[in-house]
């Protein structure tokens, strides 16, 4: 995955805002909230991504992730894809796809229905 595949596969989500912000990153969002967000630059293609505990505490511990620089720092449970092995496209999908269902359960009922989600 690049950023441009990245960026494509975010955008096919419902309901998905994307945002320049934190020194260029590329952050998606469902109704305001944090799903995913990703670089590309120097260090390579670098996508973020929240987690659950188990899932969390299994991809940490993998070549190629780390827990999220800043926000595993202040005890949220994001996943940092930096290096290769990593994870590959279909999985770094997946966990997107589950990082933005999260996002989505945060969202109050109200807000679910009026997004149709």
């Amino acid at each position: 995955m690049n950023l441009s595949t990245f960026n494509t596969y975010c955008a096919t989500l419902p309901q998905t805002e994307h945002v320049i912000q934190w020194g260029g990153a590329d952050v998606w969002k469902v109704a305001g909230k944090l799903f995913a967000m990703a670089r590309e630059g120097d260090d390579g293609f670098q996508v973020t991504f929240k987690t659950s505990d188990i899932a969390y505490e299994v991809l940490r511990q993998e070549p190629g992730l780390r827990p999220a620089p800043y926000l595993a720092s202040r005890g949220m449970k994001w996943i940092q894809h930096y290096a290769a092995p990593g994870l590959d496209d279909e999985n770094l999908r997946i966990h997107i796809e589950a990082s933005y269902r999260m996002a989505i359960e945060r969202l109050t009922k109200k807000t679910r229905l009026e997004l149709g989600l």
